[in-house]
């Protein structure tokens, strides 16, 4: 058995307004978009849930309701659905037991950090996760989603864990970046630093931090006293780049695919490559690529 603390918590920042995607976010929270036919806060819940994640929390802002309500028992709907004689079984994977979802507010746009902290009371002593809706990690076919191979990681290793992706140098200037230090496995890498959108010239490495975290709960007290970072914004690389050389941490690097859903072309890429995969139209949706991009 692990002698580390389980991870049984997950912080999902929710907040955002989600500007790039307006006019569809004006009344819809960005979070409940669909992918092919289930919204992006979905597929994160469920990567959360098969890692063995019992408590989540969302971090959510003003116009952000509809993502609880999506994990509620629709009444109506069920019911009417029930008595037409209509399998929903569907709709499993939305249903919550109570207490297992808590929400706070996030009441001014301060950063990703800023959102972790405003989690806090929740979190406790207990070390979480972290999973950033908007990056779509998607598992290899047969095998595990992100945050399980995170957490059998943090199993064998403890401390603090970021998944990694490597992406060409001339992009590294658009997200955070390790210093990666020795290798202990094939997937898993020491990090010895963290810097969020380094110049392309500056950066340690070209592996990029990729939306799952798990880290220890003196994170919190970290971000308590943590300034202004890049774009104006409480960052949580900042925070965690603070915490190295007093904790262990280490890189994890993904096995699967990502799709950054918080641009358009990423979130179309991410449509595209999901249909693809399934039984059910993947052949059909294979056809109609095929037969636009002949005109």
């Amino acid at each position: 058995m692990s002698q580390h603390k389980p991870i049984k918590k997950a912080v999902f920042p929710v907040a955002g307004l989600g500007t790039r995607f307006l006019p569809a976010t004006k009344a819809i929270p960005k979070e409940l978009l669909p992918i092919v036919d289930r919204p992006l806060i979905q597929y994160a819940v469920d990567e959360a849930r098969e890692a063995g994640i019992e408590q989540i929390i969302f971090v959510t802002g003003r116009g952000k309701t509809a993502i609880v309500e999506h994990f509620d028992v629709a009444f109506e709907l069920e019911t009417t659905m029930e008595e037409r004689g209509k399998d929903m079984t569907v709709l499993d994977p939305t249903r919550a037991t109570p207490g297992d979802i808590i929400t706070v507010r996030q009441q001014v746009p301060m950063g990703l950090g800023h959102a972790i902290w405003c989690a806090r009371a929740i979190v406790g002593d207990d070390p979480f996760a972290i999973l950033l809706p908007d990056e779509l990690m998607v598992a290899s076919k047969g095998g595990t989603g992100c945050m399980k191979q995170m957490v059998e990681a943090y199993n064998e290793v403890g401390g603090n864990l970021i998944s990694v992706l490597e992406v060409p140098q001339e992009e590294v200037s658009s997200y955070g970046v390790i210093a990666p230090g020795a290798e202990v496995s094939d997937t898993l890498t020491e990090v010895t630093g963290l810097v969020e959108k380094p110049p392309v010239a500056e950066a340690p490495s070209n592996k990029i931090i990729s939306g799952r975290y798990i880290l220890q709960p003196e994170v919190m007290r970290t971000l308590e006293t943590q300034g202004k970072g890049a774009g104006g914004e409480i960052q949580l690389t900042d925070a965690m780049a603070r915490m190295i050389g007093n904790q262990a941490f280490h890189a994890v690097t993904f096995q699967g695919n990502r799709y950054d859903c918080g641009s358009k072309t990423g979130f179309v890429e991410a449509t595209l490559a999901l249909a693809l995969e399934r039984d059910d139209m993947g052949s059909e949706v294979r056809a109609i690529a095929e037969r636009l991009l002949a005109r």
